[in-house]
């Protein structure tokens, strides 16, 4: 198949990014977990509140409970009349010119409506002096403040959090259910391609990609299967996918996407299965072919590393997302000063590597991360973010504005 390098004849990342949108539907099935292996997992049904939190009023800290009925303009004093602690309240009413000594958590004592600091007061004995400007009704939490019986706690679908578990658990909910594991199996292609641990004969490589993606594929919301390594052979390759595409949602697959005379991927979809795009103006990862093979989506990736990196964050992450059915949030970019010169031809998105710090005063800064080929992982290694680059871009100065696409929240 004949590739006219054509920069117009290439899909837009976001062109790709609908087609997948429209052609996917999310993976039917569920299954009931525990809150000790929920984290992470999509929620498949609303969780509702089976009470009121908190469940009664209670002190934000430790102090004393009293009612705002005793306050006077000037300082003041109180007898106490007993103590309410966490998990132990105190039994009775308090009377006029009284207060009870109170922790945090613990219920208010009947007859009581406010809380003050400890730190606020003089303590002789069993007569606490309260201080002048004695605020009414602060430092309680009420009844069903937080959520009331019967609110949805959580909708679906969600990815659960680590808070939401403990929201959960504040609701004594125990179990849940959630989406089934999305079935993706995967395998790099290539003759060149050796194990590590094995001495490499001349033009050969230790197969980095299958390492990357199982780093790149651990998440509780997968089962993943290993494929392992196919040689150039059609139909090995062949008869791989068809196999595969059984018992498995997705399909993915490294190298053999391009337009080489070993190259089969696309070609093999053609024959067995459908094709909805292969190329993509982007760079790195050009050569994308994104199908279906029966009820099983694919997804041929490049064979060069940097290129899986990319490809699998900016394609595929969006397209599981959606089979788990989340509902796909747009990357967080922004704006930062550029301080390197980057170089770029127009014609493709690119997504170089960056490193972004922020300065003293709250700007944002970036500069390349190294060499820019698809084969050069240190790069990447170094990287923070991509330096989103737009289709029409030619060269950046230093000093220009650029859009960047942090890795993560931590710079």
């Amino acid at each position: 198949m004949t590739d006219h390098c054509n920069s117009n004849s290439l899909i837009s990342i976001n062109e790709a990014l609908k087609n997948i949108y429209h052609t996917l539907s999310g993976i039917a099935g569920e299954e009931t977990v525990n809150l000790h292996t929920a984290l992470d997992r999509v929620l498949a049904e609303n969780c509702f509140a089976p009470f009121d939190l908190p469940a009664f009023p209670n002190s934000s800290m430790d102090g004393y409970a009293f009612n705002s009925a005793d306050i006077q303009t000037s300082g003041f004093d109180l007898i106490q009349s007993g103590t309410s602690w966490a998990g132990r309240p105190f039994d009775g009413e308090i009377s006029p010119g009284q207060c009870v000594r109170i922790f945090t958590g613990a219920v208010m004592p009947k007859g009581a409506d406010s809380v003050i600091m400890q730190e606020q007061l003089k303590v002789s004995d069993k007569v606490i002096h309260f201080p002048d400007n004695t605020q009414a009704q602060q430092n309680v939490r009420y009844i069903g403040e937080d959520v009331r019986q019967q609110d949805c706690l959580l909708a679906a679908p969600k990815q659960l959090t680590a808070v939401d578990l403990g929201l959960l658990a504040s609701a004594g909910l125990y179990e849940l259910r959630v989406k089934r594991k999305i079935r993706i199996a995967f395998f790099s292609t290539g003759d060149e391609l050796r194990a590590i641990g094995k001495p490499l004969a001349e033009g050969q490589i230790y197969d980095s990609n299958r390492y990357l993606l199982t780093a790149l594929l651990t998440d509780p919301c997968y089962e993943v299967t290993d494929l392992g390594v196919m040689i150039d052979d059609k139909a090995q390759i062949r008869q791989c996918l068809l196999a595969a595409a059984v018992n498995h949602d997705v399909i993915i697959s490294t190298g053999g996407a391009s337009v080489g005379d070993a190259d089969y991927i696309k070609e093999i979809l053609d024959e067995i299965g459908q094709v909805n795009f292969w190329k993509l103006a982007i760079k790195p990862g050009k050569p994308l072919a994104f199908g279906r093979i029966q009820q099983c989506y694919f997804f041929g990736l490049p064979g060069n590393p940097v290129s899986v990196l990319a490809t699998y964050q900016q394609i595929v992450t969006p397209a599981l997302r959606q089979l788990t059915g989340l509902t796909n949030s747009t990357p967080l970019r922004f704006k930062a000063l550029c301080k390197s010169q980057l170089f770029k031809q127009a014609g493709r998105q690119e997504f170089q590597r960056g490193i972004v710090s922020q300065t003293a005063s709250g700007e944002f800064e970036v500069i390349s991360s190294g060499k820019q080929g698809s084969n050069i992982l240190s790069a990447s290694s170094r990287a923070n973010c991509y330096i989103v680059l737009p289709r029409e871009q030619g060269n950046v100065e230093i000093g220009e504005q650029v859009l960047v696409e942090p890795f993560s929240l931590f710079l």
